[in-house]
C-alpha cells in the first residue's frame, strides 16, 4: 500500500466518533491559541497606554525672567493632556506616593515647585537645570517602568527644546545688539582716531611750548632773584627815608607849634620887614657903585670909631667915674660899633670876594629883592602856609610809612614769588618731561586708536545681525540640532505584526508536536506489514502534514481577517508556512519515532531552545553565548527571519536560504525516521516492555 493511501486511513480514523472529530477540531485551532490568541493579547499595546493610570503631580509656582511670566509645569501638564500617552491623573505629591507604592498608579511624574525658576535661570548669571521626578515600581508592571522611561525621555526632551530655544533666541537677540553697539562703537573709534591724532599735534605744541615756558619760566626766577635783591634794597631804603619823614615831621610839627604862633602874631611886622629888606636891596642895588668904593673907608671908620669907643669906655668904666646907667649905654654903643665894624669889614670883604663882580652882586640882590618881596606879600599868609606845609610834611611822611610798609610786603612777596618761580621752574621741566612722554604716548595711542577702529569695524563684519525670521530658523535649529531623520524601511504597524514572526512558528511547531500525539509517527500497519521504511516514514508524516496545512490556513485567516495582520506578501507567507509545517512535522516525527515517549520530552525541550535562540524579540546577539552558538543550527531562526522578510517585506534572500535550510531539515528528519522505522520492524524485549511510557 502507498504511503499517501496509508496517510489517508490515518486521517479517517478521526471521523469515527464524536471524540476523534472534536480531537481533530481541537487540532486544528490548537495553534490559534499560541499564535491568534497570544499575539491579540498584546497586538498593539503602545496604542492602548492612555487606558494606563499615572499620577500628574504640578507643584509649579511659576516664575518670571526678562518681564515675562513662565508657567513650565502648566505648559508640560496641558501638552500631556493633549498627548493622551497615558491616563494622566493630577494629584498632590502624597497621593502619587500612595498610589504608586499600592499600584493605584503604574507611575508619577512630578513638576517640582521650583521648576519653571530653575528653567528661567538660564537667563542669570547662575543657570540651573530643571528636573522632572518620575517614580517607577517595577512591583507593580516592570514594561510599563521601560515604557515610562521612553516617553518621559521624550517629554523631557521636548521641554529642554523649548527652554533652549528661549535662552538661544536670547542670545541672538544678543548678537544683534552686539552688532549694533559695535558698530557704533566703531563710528565712535573713528572719531576717537580723528580726536587722538588732533590732540597728538596738540601734545607735540604742548611741548614746544613748555619748552618755551621753561626758559621762561628760568629768567623769572632769575629775574625775581634780583627784583627780591632790590626789593630788600628798597625796603631797608624806604625804612631809612620813613624814618627821616618821621624825624622831620616831628622836628616840623614841634617847630610849627612854636613857631605857628610867632608867625600868626607877628604877620604884619614880618611883612614890614621883608619890604624893608625889599626896599633896602633896592636902595643898595642903586648906591651898590657908592657902596663898592666907600666900603673900604667905612669899614676904616667904623673901626676908628669902633676902638675910639672902646678907649672911652675903657677910661670911664674900668675906673668908675660915670654911673653904672652911663657905662652901660656906653657898653652898648662900643658893642654897637664893634658889630658895625664887623659888618663894615664883612662887607668889605664881600666885595672884595666879589672881585668886583657887580653884575653878579647885582643879581643876588635883585633875587634877594624879590623873594623880599614874595616874603612880604605872603607875609599875611604865612600862618596859613605853615599849616599847608605841616599837613604836607605829615602827609608826606604817612606815605613813606605806607611805601616802606609796602617795600616791606613787596620783600617779603618777591621771597615767596622768588620760592615759587623755582618750583615753577622745576614744575614746567616735569611738565615738559611730562609732554614729551605725553607726545610719545599720543603718538603710539593714534596707532592704536587706527589699530582699534579697524578691529572693531573688521569686529562689526564678523558679528551676526540676525533679522527675526533668520533668528527663529537658526533658533530652532540650535534648540534641536541633531534630529533622528528615520527612514523605517518596511515599518511593522504595530507590536502584534512585529511578535508574528516569532508566534506564527512557536504555534505550529506545538500544532505538530500535539499532532504526534494523536496520530502514531510510524504506521503500525506498515510496519506489521513489512512495508519499505521510507514508506513507513511518509505514511506517518503526511498526516500531519496535512493537518498542519489546515492549521496554517485556519491560523493565517483569523490573523489577517480577524486580528488585522498585514502581510507584505501574503501568498509567499502561506506557502512558506506550509514548508515550515512539513519541516516541523518531520523533525517530531523523528523524534518520537527514535525515541518514542521520551521523544515527546525532547520535542518540547527542542522548543524551548529554538525559542531563546531564534532571536525573536530580542536580537540574539544581546543573549549569552551559549544561545548565539545554538542559533545557526536551528530551523526557528531561519524561520524567524525568513517571516519578517515575507510579513513587513524586504529582500527575499534570508527567504530562499531559509527554504533550503527547512528543505535539507526535512529530508534530513525523514531520513531518520526511515532508518528508525527499518529498526521498529526488528521485535525486541524494549519493545514489548518499553521503561517508558507516555
Amino acid at each position: 500500500m502507498r504511503s499517501p493511501r496509508l496517510a489517508a486511513l490515518e486521517l479517517r480514523r478521526f471521523g469515527r466518533g464524536k471524540l476523534p472529530r472534536a480531537a481533530l477540531v481541537a487540532l486544528l485551532v490548537l495553534p490559534l491559541l499560541y499564535g491568534a490568541l497570544y499575539l491579540w493579547s498584546f497586538w498593539d499595546p503602545y496604542g492602548r497606554l492612555d487606558r494606563i493610570p499615572v499620577a500628574l503631580v504640578n507643584d509649579d509656582k511659576g516664575a518670571t525672567a526678562d518681564g515675562k511670566r513662565i508657567t513650565a509645569g502648566d505648559d508640560i501638564t496641558k501638552r500631556l493632556h493633549e498627548s493622551k500617552t497615558f491616563d494622566w491623573r493630577e494629584v498632590s505629591a502624597a497621593e502619587a506616593r500612595r498610589g504608586v507604592e499600592d499600584g493605584s498608579y503604574y507611575l508619577s511624574l512630578t513638576m517640582p515647585a521650583d521648576f519653571s525658576e530653575r528653567i528661567a535661570s538660564s537667563s542669570g548669571t547662575s543657570p540651573e537645570t530643571g528636573a522632572l521626578q518620575v517614580r517607577t515600581n517595577d512591583a507593580n508592571n516592570y514594561i510599563v517602568g521601560q515604557i515610562s522611561r521612553t516617553v518621559f525621555g521624550e517629554v523631557r526632551q521636548a521641554a529642554s527644546t523649548k527652554t533652549s530655544r528661549s535662552f538661544l533666541d536670547r542670545i541672538f537677540v544678543s548678537f544683534s545688539d552686539i552688532h549694533g553697539e559695535t558698530v557704533k562703537a566703531a563710528k565712535g573709534a573713528d572719531k576717537l582716531k580723528g580726536g587722538i591724532g588732533k590732540a597728538e599735534k596738540g601734545s607735540k605744541d604742548l611741548a614746544d611750548g613748555l619748552k618755551d615756558a621753561r626758559g621762561g619760566s628760568g629768567k623769572l626766577a632769575k629775574g625775581l632773584k634780583k627784583l627780591h635783591t632790590g626789593a630788600g634794597d628798597l625796603e631797608d631804603g624806604s625804612k631809612r627815608v620813613a624814618d627821616g619823614t618821621q624825624a622831620l615831621a616831628d622836628k616840623v610839627n614841634r617847630t610849627a607849634g612854636k613857631v605857628g604862633p610867632f608867625l600868626k602874631d607877628n604877620e604884619k611886622t614880618i611883612g614890614d620887614t621883608a619890604r624893608l629888606v625889599a626896599d633896602s636891596a633896592g636902595v643898595i642895588r642903586k648906591h651898590l657903585d657908592t657902596l663898592v668904593k666907600t666900603a673900604p673907608t667905612a669899614a676904616k671908620g667904623a673901626r676908628a670909631a669902633s676902638g675910639t669907643l672902646s678907649d672911652v669906655y675903657a677910661r670911664r668904666c674900668d675906673d668908675p667915674v660915670l654911673p653904672d646907667a652911663a657905662c652901660a649905654d656906653l657898653k652898648k654903643a662900643r658893642d654897637a660899633a664893634a658889630d658895625v665894624t664887623l659888618i663894615a669889614d664883612d662887607l668889605n670883604t664881600l666885595i672884595a670876594d666879589q672881585d668886583g663882580d657887580l653884575a653878579k652882586l647885582d643879581k643876588n640882590l635883585a633875587a634877594l629883592q624879590r623873594q623880599s618881596q614874595a616874603l612880604a606879600d605872603r607875609a599875611p599868609h604865612l600862618s596859613e602856609d605853615l599849616d599847608d606845609a605841616v599837613k604836607k610834611i605829615n602827609k608826606l611822611n604817612d606815605g613813606a610809612a605806607e611805601v616802606a610798609a609796602g617795600a616791606k610786603k613787596l620783600h617779603q612777596g618777591l621771597g615767596t614769588a622768588r620760592t615759587g618761580a623755582v618750583d615753577l621752574d622745576k614744575g614746567v621741566g616735569e611738565l615738559k618731561t611730562g609732554a614729551d612722554d605725553l607726545n610719545g604716548g599720543m603718538f603710539k595711542l593714534v596707532d592704536g586708536s587706527g589699530k582699534l577702529a579697524g578691529g572693531l569695524h573688521d569686529g562689526a563684519d564678523r558679528i551676526p545681525d540676525y533679522d527675526k525670521q533668520d533668528r527663529d530658523r537658526r533658533t530652532e535649529v540650535m534648540a534641536d540640532p541633531v534630529r533622528l531623520a528615520s527612514q523605517d524601511l518596511h515599518k511593522a504597524p504595530n507590536y502584534g505584526t512585529g511578535f508574528a514572526p516569532y508566534f506564527i512558528p512557536l504555534s505550529l511547531w506545538v500544532g505538530a508536536m500535539v499532532a504526534y500525539m494523536l496520530i502514531a509517527p510510524m504506521n503500525r500497519r506498515a510496519l506489521a506489514a513489512g512495508a519499505s521504511a521510507w514508506r513507513i516514514a511518509l505514511a506517518g508524516w503526511l498526516p500531519v502534514v496535512a493537518i498542519g496545512v489546515l492549521q496554517t490556513t485556519a491560523l493565517m485567516a483569523v490573523l489577517h481577517w480577524a486580528i488585522g495582520l498585514e502581510m507584505a506578501r501574503a501568498a509567499g507567507t502561506v506557502g512558506f508556512l506550509f514548508l515550515v509545517t512539513a519541516c516541523f512535522a518531520a523533525i517530531v516525527q523523528w523524534l518520537n519515532a527514535r525515541f518514542g515517549a521520551a521523544g515527546r520530552i525532547l520535542v518540547l525541550a527542542l522548543l524551548m531552545l529554538q525559542l531563546t535562540s531564534a532571536g525573536g524579540t530580542y536580537p540574539v546577539q544581546t543573549s549569552p553565548g551559549f544561545f548565539n552558538a545554538l542559533h545557526p543550527f536551528l530551523p526557528m531562526s531561519y524561520v524567524v527571519e525568513a517571516l519578517r522578510r515575507l510579513i513587513t517585506g524586504g529582500g527575499l534572500e534570508p527567504v530562499w536560504h531559509a527554504c533550503v535550510v527547512l528543505a535539507a531539515f526535512t529530508a534530513g528528519a525523514l531520513a531518520l525516521t526511515a532508518v528508525a522505522a527499518r529498526r521498529r520492524q526488528v521485535w525486541t524485549l524494549d519493545r514489548l516492555h518499553p521503561e517508558l511510557s507516555l
